[in-house]
């Protein structure tokens, strides 16, 4: 199949755009600029500029907002890299919420409730959150108050590890209640 070529539809691709300005992109009149082995200080752009360029190294707009706004000389690709790894360092730092849920009919036998409570003592230990729910259906929307009573028991049972965040409150066909592990 020589000759043979692909269209693609998207039309013609635009170069990507930059996260910062630098250099010659930089708009503003004077800057105030920031950076290693540079007096910091507010500057014309044509002066920055030339700090940049006697040290070979580039000029980036890092806060546009400020007045002036504010550009630290240094390599961009250098800059870029140490962004990177500053956002992967938060990324790490942040919990993720594990949402279990747990669900009962208002009718609940003692086996079954009992079955749930174990899985939520596991879940709790884990340190996830716990949704624990009532799901009524049909015409069992008339024991609202055995689903609550059901709900509150629940919670009292796992009051050693964890603590209510949500009492339970009727949404739809299904009354909610949250639990948090408590801090060991």
């Amino acid at each position: 199949m020589a000759g043979f070529h692909h269209k693609n539809n998207r039309g013609p691709r635009k170069p990507q755009e930059a996260l910062h300005k630098i250099n010659k992109l930089i708009r503003a009149r004077s800057v105030r600029v920031v950076g290693e082995n540079v007096e910091p200080g507010v500057y014309s752009i044509s002066e920055a500029l030339k700090l940049a360029e006697d040290q070979e190294l580039d000029l980036i707009e890092i806060s546009p907002n400020a007045d002036p706004p504010v550009c630290k000389i240094s390599d961009y690709q250098k800059y870029l890299y140490q962004q990177k790894k500053k956002q992967k360092e938060l990324k790490a730092k942040t919990v993720k919420v594990v949402v279990k849920e747990i669900r009962f009919g208002p009718n609940t036998d003692e086996h079954d409730y009992n079955f749930k409570l174990k899985h939520a003592e596991k879940f709790l230990n884990e340190g996830s959150k716990v949704k624990a729910y009532v799901f009524f259906k049909g015409r069992s929307i008339l024991f609202k108050d055995k689903g609550e009573i059901l709900l509150l028991r629940f919670a009292q049972d796992l009051e050693e590890l964890g603590k209510v965040e949500q009492l339970p409150r009727l949404e739809g066909k299904r009354m909610t209640m949250f639990l948090t592990p408590k801090k060991k």
